[in-house]
């Protein structure tokens, strides 16, 4: 965008190094929980392997049934969210990072040290019933 510094600029250097180490730490630790969770949902369906589990008539069988989707909705949501890390590791690239993509404003500093991954300043995350919904 155009209000994005140079490349060369020590300050922007610094700031791009920052965003850097921040975007792939946040990803490192995800790309863990990820293999911790798909290590979790194995063991689940390895110990329902070994016993006969009828989830409609056995009583612990709903709880099996739900651990077994609990963990499957946290493995979704950490690929979405490395998607959304590596989407925002080309925005830095392209020197669009920090950018919101509704008003074209920065997105603070704090936002994105919380957020590594926003697209949106404070703002335009806020929900608003006039505003339609952003596409999946």
């Amino acid at each position: 965008m155009g209000d994005a510094p140079e490349y060369g600029h020590a300050a922007y250097d610094t700031a791009f190094a920052a965003a850097h180490a921040r975007l792939a730490a946040d990803r490192a630790d995800t790309l863990a929980r990820t293999a911790a969770l798909g290590r979790d949902f194995d063991a689940i369906v390895a110990a329902n392997a070994l016993v006969a589990v009828d989830d409609e008539h056995d009583p612990e069988g709903a709880s099996t049934a739900f651990e077994r989707a609990h963990v499957a909705a946290l493995i979704a949501r950490a690929h979405e969210h490395l998607a959304d890390l590596d989407q925002a590791l080309e925005r830095l690239e392209r020197g669009e990072y920090g950018q919101c993509e509704l008003c074209g404003q920065t997105i603070p500093t704090e936002r994105l040290e919380i957020r590594p991954a926003a697209t949106t300043c404070v703002h335009c995350a806020q929900p608003d019933p006039r505003r339609p919904p952003r596409p999946a």
